[in-house]
């Protein structure tokens, strides 16, 4: 789809190909969930995919849903958790400007857990105690975000809610999209594929009334009574929107998702005149663990100084690690913790190894003192088990001094860091589409990547938060377009 997208007037379709309820625009996890509640509702529905099949980006992904409350998985792993503690925490760490939508998340995460579980979704009764960014095997329940970091331990008590589908490895995702489709294709929902978008059409009172679909060798015109339901991801893939919108970026930054990520329900909105938010919003990644004993090292930019607690969220790291003079960093650790980061596709290069402070300091091109000083600092105070600087939790504490010792540069301009776009369209707790006067635009719904994620930027992300709201605002969708108020 070219940069600039029109909508179609309705006196100027030539005539209606076919008619339904709701049309679902994009096929994944968010698609897939809106599609199949509007047709249990009753409305005749139709889903319309670019690509050859359902999916999405939601298949290659590592099948995390951010879901918590008291599910019957944190239940069953002894954890104690209510949907105010999750509240608590993700107003606090999120940046969310809108209540409501984090409200009816939370209040609704247990009831969602177990309505993807009887779609078939898999999830054990298991948890990893661990600190990783994706599990290689069929573990369920982990921590995926900031839940013990200060100074959200202090405003929620934290709980694991990384839950993910009992699938293995970084496209665990597959088996949940697997489940949801086949639910989907079991109770007859329509759905057409190599169809892509290229236009809404709404009336003269500006209501959005169905869509223009290009098909290889026609076009189709789809009357859609009830409502457009937008869920065809984020603008990762389209090289002109993230070049306007994060102008962080580097050259190494790599996006995560599929061709079709390319914002083109982004542009769709836009054309009948909705309104975006945090589309400067990203997060990054590029993680310095596993191995966990890696956190027990710290952090510095190139004055020698330490900027971010070492035990926050990789998301959140990466995203200081981007604001900082040049995008330079590098990772410090002794002898007693060193190891490679096992992720080996980030490629965080060992710059060298040195056998005193002064000589890493010069070997670094430090200023004189500098890494002397944030060290000795450092582990004053780490042989207390506190740090009064950043308050990384006293788990991952200890002096750091136990010579030789190495550096690893973690650069956000030098290693490989993986993106996703937080920004989209901007929506209500009904997944309404708002204009700029905070107005519903009638008839247009959105959900999952292509509307604005609950986390504004990568310094509130937590693993699970796509998947997680995206799955629940796409039930949303799917009832209120169908008519279910």
């Amino acid at each position: 789809m070219g940069q600039e997208v029109e909508a179609v007037r309705e006196t100027d379709v030539p005539g209606w190909d076919n008619s339904v309820d709701v049309l679902v625009v994009g096929y994944g996890v968010a698609g897939a969930c809106a599609a199949l509640e509007a047709h249990r509702a009753g409305a005749r529905v139709l889903v319309v995919e670019r690509a050859s099949g359902g999916g999405g980006a939601s298949a290659m992904s590592s099948g995390i849903f951010y879901l918590g409350g008291g599910t019957a998985v944190q239940k069953a792993c002894g954890y104690d958790d209510d949907p105010e503690e999750m509240y608590k925490f993700l107003m606090a760490s999120s940046g969310a400007p809108d209540a409501s939508i984090v409200r009816s998340f939370c209040e609704n995460s247990v009831a969602h857990f177990d309505w993807l579980e009887a779609q078939g979704v898999p999830f054990e009764r298991t948890s990893f105690k661990g600190k990783a960014v994706f599990l290689n095997t069929t573990e369920c329940l982990f921590s995926t975000g900031n839940e013990k970091l200060w100074p959200y331990k202090q405003i929620a008590r934290p709980a694991p809610r990384g839950h993910k589908v009992a699938g293995v490895g970084e496209n665990a995702g597959a088996k949940a999209m697997e489940a949801l489709l086949r639910t989907c294709n079991a109770e007859g929902v329509p759905a057409i594929y190599d169809s892509g978008v290229t236009a809404l059409i709404r009336n003269d009172e500006g209501r959005v009334v169905g869509a223009r679909i290009r098909q290889p060798g026609r076009e189709l015109f789809v009357r859609a009574a009830r409502g457009v339901i937008l869920t065809t991801g984020s603008f990762n893939l389209n090289k002109e929107m993230t070049s306007k919108y994060l102008p962080l970026l580097s050259e190494t930054s790599e996006p995560l998702g599929i061709p079709s990520n390319d914002g083109s329900g982004i542009k769709l909105g836009l054309s009948v005149g909705a309104a975006t938010q945090a589309m400067d919003g990203v997060i990054a990644t590029a993680s310095i663990y596993p191995p966990a004993q890696l956190i027990k090292g710290i952090l510095v930019n190139k004055r020698g100084e330490r900027f971010v607690a070492e035990d926050s969220y990789h998301g959140r790291t990466a995203a200081f690690i981007m604001e900082q003079p040049d995008q330079t960093a590098y990772l410090i650790v002794d002898s007693e913790i060193f190891a490679y980061p096992e992720i080996e596709t980030h490629q965080h290069r060992l710059i060298d190894g040195w056998e005193t402070v002064e000589e890493m300091e010069a070997g670094l091109e430090l200023p004189e003192g500098s890494l002397q000083k944030t060290l000795a600092d450092y582990n004053h105070y780490a042989a207390e088990g506190r740090d009064p600087f950043l308050f990384k939790d006293p788990e991952w504490l200890k002096p750091l001094d136990k010579g030789p010792y190495a550096a690893f540069d973690v650069s956000f301009n030098k290693s490989i860091y993986l993106f996703i776009a937080l920004g989209g369209l901007k929506t209500n707790a009904h997944a309404q589409v708002l204009d700029p006067r905070g107005n519903p635009v009638p008839g247009l719904y959105a959900a999952g990547a292509c509307a604005a994620h609950i986390p504004q930027t990568g310094k509130g992300y937590a693993s699970g938060l796509s998947l997680g709201p995206g799955s629940w605002f796409g039930r949303v969708a799917g009832r209120h377009a169908a008519g279910c108020r």
